[in-house]
């Protein structure tokens, strides 16, 4: 026990400071986050050649953000307006969830002419992939597990596991050619229980950059129906893979069509540059016009103590767009233009290796994949080896994000990545 002298002498704030150091003394250090572990090895680096391909966020030419044209229109046209900042509703802006919907399954679609879709705006498409999967783990009636391809993006298992899920991976990518393993992938499928659950990706897989064909998505829709299947369907880069937002989505749209249950996360963080305002959707597929709105009251239910309501601005950007025909006509323009520019550079890097610098190593594949990534199929070891000599960055599964490449570094970027693979 402390003397009457010790107890004067520890004063009150050093009391309180030890016992809220032994109320988390339990707590273990969590493992950094890869991606922003690269970032900030970049940041160290003074190397004026350094080149940051580890994160997943569009750069113009010059390596630097870029905010759409369309957006900064949009943002004066509500700034001129002075609207109030009360509060969404639960579900959001309507005018924005009309819209998104509108994108995504078509403006023809029969689930929107029907009134069948329920949706609901979220907080960008992470936000959207958690409330679906709340969503899934209340009401499905079947197996509580979502199968997810190997691999996918990192994201995914933890949010599917927080919300009660369970998760198995299904084969997707083949090492071997750094292609799509179609046959395996519906082998799976169809091996799998009847009436499970499967994550699929809309387009630009990430973090591959390997997408179906048509055809392939086509065979994909069969097996799953056959064997009763629900899928969520993640879309993340509507537009911002090809360019064509319509074919970005023929895979959405053709599972509709053939009558599947499903679900939908949306996000426009990449197509439309809205990173940081978090802007997304979350829907549902129903069968009817009731069964819709019992499904939105349910995820009223689900958003309200998650978050209560969404944030209202970036929602009102993209209704703005959308809404607005010259908006929306210069904006499918500037996502052709940064689709185009991600090409290009796949088209660079591809040329400077096997024309500039004659790697005997096969880089089709670089060409073959589409969307903001490439799985270069670099090991580990050479991954350190860009870092270490050549100051590349990213991560050590082979990622690169095509974004961060600009026409002032691929030849840098071609050079670094022959040396290290050509032994």
């Amino acid at each position: 026990m402390l003397s009457a002298a010790t107890r004067v002498a520890v004063s009150p704030s050093r009391m309180a400071s030890r016992a809220f150091v032994s109320t988390w003394s339990n707590v273990p250090q969590g493992p950094p986050d890869a991606i922003l572990g690269v970032t900030e090895a970049f940041k160290k680096d003074t190397d004026p050649k350094k080149m940051n391909l580890g994160v997943g966020a569009y750069r113009d030419d010059s390596g630097k953000p870029y905010v759409l044209s369309s957006v900064k229109k949009a943002e004066q046209i509500l700034l001129d307006k002075g609207l109030d900042k009360e509060y969404a509703g639960i579900t959001g802006l309507p005018d924005f969830t009309k819209s998104a919907g509108e994108l995504a399954y078509g403006e023809n679609s029969a689930l929107i002419k029907d009134k069948r879709l329920a949706i609901t705006q979220s907080i960008s498409g992470t936000g959207a992939l958690r409330i679906g999967a709340a969503f899934l783990n209340a009401f499905y009636p079947h197996a509580k597990k979502v199968y997810v391809p190997n691999p996918t993006w990192g994201n995914h298992i933890p949010i599917m596991k927080h919300a009660g899920l369970d998760l198995e991976k299904y084969t997707y990518f083949d090492k071997e050619t750094n292609g799509l393993n179609i046959s395996g992938m519906l082998e799976d499928i169809k091996g799998a229980p009847k009436n499970s659950v499967f994550l699929l990706h809309a387009c630009a897989h990430n973090p591959t950059g390997v997408d179906p064909t048509q055809q392939q998505w086509d065979e994909i829709s069969q097996v799953v129906k056959e064997r009763g299947h629900f899928v969520f369907f993640d879309m993340a880069y509507q537009g911002f893979a090809s360019g064509d937002c319509n074919r970005d989505a023929y895979a959405l749209r053709k599972f509709v069509d053939e009558g599947h249950p499903l679900v939908l996360s949306q996000s426009f963080a990449k197509n439309m540059g809205l990173y940081g305002e978090r802007v997304g959707a979350f829907s549902v597929a129903c069968a009817d016009e009731a069964e819709k709105a019992r499904v939105e009251s349910q995820l009223k239910i689900i958003i309200r103590p998650m978050y209560s309501n969404p944030p209202i601005h970036g929602a009102r950007l993209v209704s703005t767009v959308l809404n607005t025909p010259e908006l929306k006509s210069e904006w499918l323009d500037e996502v052709k233009f940064m689709a185009d520019r991600i090409i290009t550079m796949r088209n660079k890097l591809r040329g400077h290796l096997e024309n500039d610098f004659g790697s005997k190593q096969n880089w089709e594949h670089i060409t073959n994949q589409i969307g903001m990534f490439c799985f270069s199929g670099l090991k580990p070891e050479q991954v350190d080896k860009l870092k270490n000599d050549w100051h590349v960055y990213l991560t050590r599964d082979g990622r690169i994000s095509m974004a961060g490449i600009s026409s002032h570094n691929v030849k840098y970027l071609a050079e670094a990545i022959h040396n290290v693979t050509k032994d």
